[in-house]
């Protein structure tokens, strides 16, 4: 009854120390646990992989820019053009109304010039129906009541010159009227040449305008996943940042691991005949190996008993097995709550059995070694034993 009440105890007590977070001093194969200095290798590589990403969102920052850049300038050419159009077009304008303005008045003088070649015309009718039409003969009297010949000459001569003269005022009049409607068909054809230009012109302004449109577009979405970059690029940094730190609180804690381990060796070591075990501890170390050995070889498991027993005997640890194995952030089943559900279901072999019976007698396989861990960089094992160094 007394060795149940026991067991139960101990299974309170590592549930209620199991709530404190574990540095993964001691691992199993099954269970490993990361140690400080993987936990370093792993800040290191995700550090390398910011910095990469960093360095990729700042090329497409770069790229981005150096795009946004281009399309500026081919805007500002565009923006350029379009005024040189618009020039274009209003000179075009200026052209057509003054071309407009000249038909107007070239229209006003063919009028005219028609009028004329129209008054001359009816003159010369008149005329001639005077002359050649009339019933009372009056032109043939008087020319038969003229007495001399040479008097009578000069009559004749002077209706000659008369007609003479509506023939050529006609003739004039018709080709005045002609060069009028010339130039007015030259200025018609010129206006409709300026209004192919003005087309075209509006064709290009259009066009342009597009082009603008399109660009202006592009800068404005460039922008945009400029500014996704730029946020993405200050998220990387905050994050590198955070890692630095992490990757320097973890450095500083294995050079305080390295140091407490150093300083274990040198310190005082108590006899294993001073040490006074509790009923359960047999239980509660056998658990302990299993959860961080049971697929080592015998070796190794009483090499992590034979861990445990050290820092018993050390003075820099609690002098109790309970007090070393539930010590705050060492032995990661303890606070990840493996070693609970061992204890629990009495998961230990008789081969954890037996380890921890040769490791509370005192005897150990390495030497007066305080740590073990799955191997690492830049740490000298003093023993290497399974899948573990021992130091």
């Amino acid at each position: 009854m007394k060795s149940f009440k026991k067991i139960a105890l101990i299974l309170v007590l590592s549930l209620f120390l199991g709530l404190y977070p574990s540095s993964g001093q001691g691992e199993s194969v099954v269970y490993a646990a990361k140690t400080t200095q993987q936990k370093i290798e792993e800040a290191e590589k995700n550090k390398d992989k910011l910095e990469s990403q960093l360095d990729d969102k700042n090329d497409k920052a770069d790229a981005l820019e150096s795009q946004q850049k281009s399309l500026k300038k081919e805007l500002k050419e565009l923006n350029t053009k379009l005024q040189e159009v618009v020039d274009r077009l209003t000179e075009l304008e200026e052209q057509i109304s003054t071309k407009e303005q000249e038909i107007a008045e070239t229209q006003l003088a063919l009028e005219a010039a028609r009028e004329k070649e129209q008054w001359q015309y009816d003159c010369m009718v008149i005329r001639v129906r005077d002359m050649y039409e009339r019933n009372d003969q009056s032109y043939l009297n008087a020319l038969l009541s003229i007495g001399k010949f040479a008097d009578l000459l000069n009559v004749a001569d002077y209706f000659e010159r008369v007609a003479a003269y509506d023939q050529q005022m006609l003739a004039d009049y018709k080709d005045t009227r002609k060069q009028v409607e010339e130039q007015e068909a030259q200025l018609q054809q010129e206006k409709l040449e300026l209004e192919a230009l003005q087309l075209e012109a509006e064709t290009q302004k259009a066009r342009v305008n597009g082009l603008i449109s399109q660009t202006s577009n592009s800068i404005a979405d460039y922008e945009d996943q400029l500014d996704e970059v730029e946020k993405e690029i200050k998220e990387y940094e905050a994050k590198l940042k955070e890692q630095e730190k992490d990757l320097k609180a973890l450095k500083k804690k294995l050079a305080e691991e390295l140091a407490l381990s150093q300083a274990a060796q040198n310190a005082a070591w108590r006899d294993i005949s001073q040490i006074q075990f509790a009923e359960g501890d047999r239980y509660l170390l056998a658990n302990l190996i299993y959860c961080e050995a049971g697929g080592e070889p015998y070796e190794g498991q009483l090499a992590v008993g034979a861990v445990v027993m050290n820092r018993v005997l050390s003075s820099r640890y609690p002098d109790t097995v309970v007090g070393v194995i539930y010590q705050k952030s060492q032995f990661s089943p303890a606070g990840s709550g493996r070693l609970a559900y061992a204890l629990s279901v009495n998961k230990a072999t008789t081969k954890c059995y037996r380890a921890a019976d040769e490791a509370m007698s005192g005897m150990t396989n390495v030497g007066n070694c305080l740590y073990f861990r799955t191997p690492v960089p830049h740490i000298t094992p003093r023993y290497v034993i399974g899948g573990h160094i021992f130091y």
